[in-house]
């Protein structure tokens, strides 16, 4: 048997378990020895029973002295099973284990059982409870060895595999599996524990000396394979052909003396790491990455007139119509007197001017006989023909030299002809191939990819790994503080009244929804459904509606009015998220607050505080009695800086969560934790440059075991590289 055998091959296993672990997708020996403990119980030893509420969770032993059902409204049931403690002493105090509707605990709980139990116990009256504990029975068999007396594996029990099954199963696994079956993988020096010792005292340790160390190993070996196709998708890329894309910086130097503030150290420093990429004939690929508010678009916008000042286009692609608009209307403000056109694509609009956004309305046209179809395709074209036919001419001349667009930027009849610079904006809602599209435009264009959202060093070295990286860590001076508080829904009233005397100063608010319509299977607000309560909360103000489904036209007269500071309240969706920027907008309420992730209240919050007045951020919640949503509020209320905040989003949901589809084509994190284990990380990485700089190809004998990271990083296995 080896790390290839497949389960299912072992005639030692009975065949409704193989049928069960089939189910479970645990296919091979390898499959099921990376299905790790999720932690760890120390069954050398129990806790003492409890006398009162704990914070942290208990593992006491037991024997269940009395058990009783009670039936409840409806068909509700609750099922409780008296504990007494082994050894119990005069002071000891029975325990009361509950459970609600869990018809399978009555078949296997009765009087005299011995369990093991694990959970935070509550005291109640004159009693104390856990509620809905994990328990394992103990029986007096030959297997006791296994599961007491000892540091005891804990691992996901799944369909029809109860945690002690499964336990079993991999130490009779383990006990068959020879040293010499698993080969090493690690390159030496890195760690010294061995890789089948690694395995074994994962499962079951022999202290927690040993457990520190096979998890060690286990990390790194997982690391060090994710970095392994980071290094070599970065080689690949920089080994593509490229060419500079980079004038003498004379329009950049105009367009920042013309600006009313200085730049940031932090800006002046990424525009140097930007421009020196494109002075390089080597592709350029690099994340700009900061905290809201911090100028990333400024730092873009420098780029971009680099690219054009060398004779090529730039393009900035957005996710979404009103952040394309946004962008396109801050471009053409500030480069009007550099007399450099700025173009607008977006799937609605393909035309340039934007109309909508003119200054002043103009007066509308005579009326003119009704055009044919024919006609009427020849207007529609025009624009199209014209920039297709049109020559590369100096800026002066007010064609476009840079646009901007969502994902229409992608198709053809966008006028990009040679494109030198792709600006891709909230980079994590685009596809790897949609990027790789963009860049059919140009010749080998340079590539900077933005995110609003700060990201974890960890984080950053495991999906962007191939990119370099520049950080604004750094916020413009003047800007207006924010105070954020989290208050109970039912003070509703009490921020209305606060919105109404801010409004009434000259200030303007938005109001968050985490729902465009009600739905029967969340319980949250709407913006459609609340929008009449706050047009007669804050009567006579005028408020409007805002969100995803507004038609774009009646999208652009909504902001042009909100901007204009004609409406005084904006209620809206996440659509709001990023890319607006309205001065005097210093006011928000977010209900329901516990709705949205950390990263995506700290980018809501970023709408407000642009200008000089103090801030105020309300975030409503019903849930605030609930510890895990009222951790995350009092996280935003507590921090205003972003990579903080993004550090705290990944210890409260974890990896997993935040890697998503971003992870894309990179190995699966199993064990490792990308927040405590960033030293292994960054050893990791330096190992896997290591070696890719000695053996690009990992041609050598050494190496051939590492290959089958590289060759389908999404499945590889423990078994694909032995």
């Amino acid at each position: 048997m080896n790390l290839h055998t497949a389960l299912s091959d072992l005639d030692w296993l009975p065949p409704q378990r193989r049928r069960q672990l089939a189910r479970c997708e645990l296919q091979t020996v390898e499959d099921l020895l990376c299905h790790f403990p999720r932690r760890y119980e120390d069954r050398t030893r129990f806790d003492r029973f409890p006398r009162g509420d704990h914070e942290q969770p208990v593992c006491v032993c037991g024997t269940v002295k009395k058990v009783t059902l009670r039936r409840l409204r409806g068909r509700q049931k609750m099922f409780d099973a008296v504990l007494e403690e082994d050894n119990a002493h005069a002071l000891s105090t029975p325990l009361v284990c509950r459970w609600f509707n869990a018809h399978w605990v009555e078949k296997v709980v009765a009087c005299g059982v011995r369990l093991v139990v694990y959970g935070k116990p509550k005291r109640s009256g004159s009693q104390v409870i856990i509620s809905h504990p994990e328990f394992e029975v103990v029986e007096d068999d030959a297997e006791k060895s296994v599961h007491l007396e000892r540091i005891t594996p804990i691992h996901r029990a799944t369909a029809g595999l109860s945690t002690r099954a499964l336990r079993q199963l991999l130490w009779e696994t383990l006990h068959k599996l020879e040293a010499r079956d698993v080969p090493e993988i690690l390159p030496a020096g890195l760690d010294e524990t061995p890789r089948w010792q690694a395995l074994r005292q994962i499962h079951f340790p022999d202290s927690w000396e040993t457990l520190a160390r096979a998890r060690r190993h286990l990390v790194l070996l997982e690391f060090f394979g994710l970095q392994l196709c980071v290094a070599a998708r970065r080689a690949e890329q920089q080994a593509q052909p490229g060419q500079a894309h980079c004038g003498s910086g004379a329009w950049m130097d105009r367009l920042h003396r013309a600006l009313p503030f200085a730049l940031t150290g932090a800006q002046q420093r990424a525009i140097g790491e930007i421009r020196a990429d494109l002075e390089s004939p080597r592709p350029m690929n690099r994340l700009l990455h900061g905290d809201v508010g911090s100028g990333k678009t400024l730092v873009a916008l420098s780029a971009m007139l680099l690219a054009v000042e060398a004779g090529y286009e730039a393009a900035l692609m957005a996710p979404t119509q009103i952040l394309a608009e946004q962008h396109y209307l801050q471009f053409k403000r500030l480069l009007e007197p550099l007399g450099i056109g700025v173009a607008l694509r977006t799937g609605a609009r393909r035309e340039d001017p934007l109309p909508l956004f003119n200054q002043g309305i103009q007066p509308a046209p005579p009326e003119e006989p009704a055009a044919t179809g024919k006609e009427r395709n020849a207007a529609r074209n025009a624009p199209k023909r014209a920039l297709q036919s049109s020559s590369q001419s100096s800026p002066q001349n007010g064609e476009a030299q840079i646009f901007v667009g969502t994902h229409a930027l992608l198709f053809e009849g966008t006028g990009l002809n040679r494109l030198g610079l792709a600006v891709i904006d909230e980079q994590h809602k685009f596809g790897v191939l949609q990027r790789a599209k963009l860049r059919e435009h140009g010749s080998a264009p340079d590539v900077l990819v933005m995110t609003a959202t700060p990201i974890p060093r960890t984080l950053t070295m495991t999906l962007f790994g191939d990119l370099d990286v520049s950080t604004l860590d750094e916020l413009p001076a003047n800007r207006g503080k924010i105070i954020t508080a989290a208050r109970d829904s039912a003070k509703l009233p009490e921020a209305v009244q606060f919105l109404k005397t801010q409004l009434q100063t000259g200030r303007q608010a938005y109001i968050v929804y985490p729902l465009i319509d009600e739905s029967e299977k969340l319980e949250a607000k709407a913006a459609a459904a609340e929008f009449a309560r706050w047009q007669e909360f804050l009567a006579p103000m005028r408020c409007e509606l805002l969100h995803g489904r507004v038609p774009p036209e009646e999208k652009d007269a909504i902001m042009g009015r909100f901007r204009r500071g004609e409406t005084q309240a904006l209620v809206a969706t996440t659509v709001i998220e990023v890319g607006i920027d309205v001065p005097n907008a210093n006011l928000m309420l977010i209900e329901n607050a516990e709705r949205f992730g950390l990263a995506q209240l700290h980018q809501l919050r970023g709408r407000i505080g642009r200008g000089a007045h103090k801030s105020y951020c309300v975030l409503l919640s019903s849930k605030l009695e609930e510890p895990e949503a009222r951790e995350k509020l009092e996280v935003l209320c507590a921090h205003h800086n972003g990579f903080e905040i993004a550090e705290a989003d990944l210890r409260l949901r974890g990896p997993g969560d935040l890697l998503g589809t971003a992870q894309s084509g990179l190995p699966p994190i199993r064990i490792g934790d990308l927040l405590a284990d960033t030293d292994l990380m960054i050893l990791a990485r330096e190992q896997a440059q290591a070696v890719l700089a000695r053996d690009p190809r990992l041609e050598a004998e050494e190496h051939r075991v590492l290959r089958g990271f590289l060759e389908e990083p999404r499945k590889i296995t423990l078994a694909q590289v032995s």
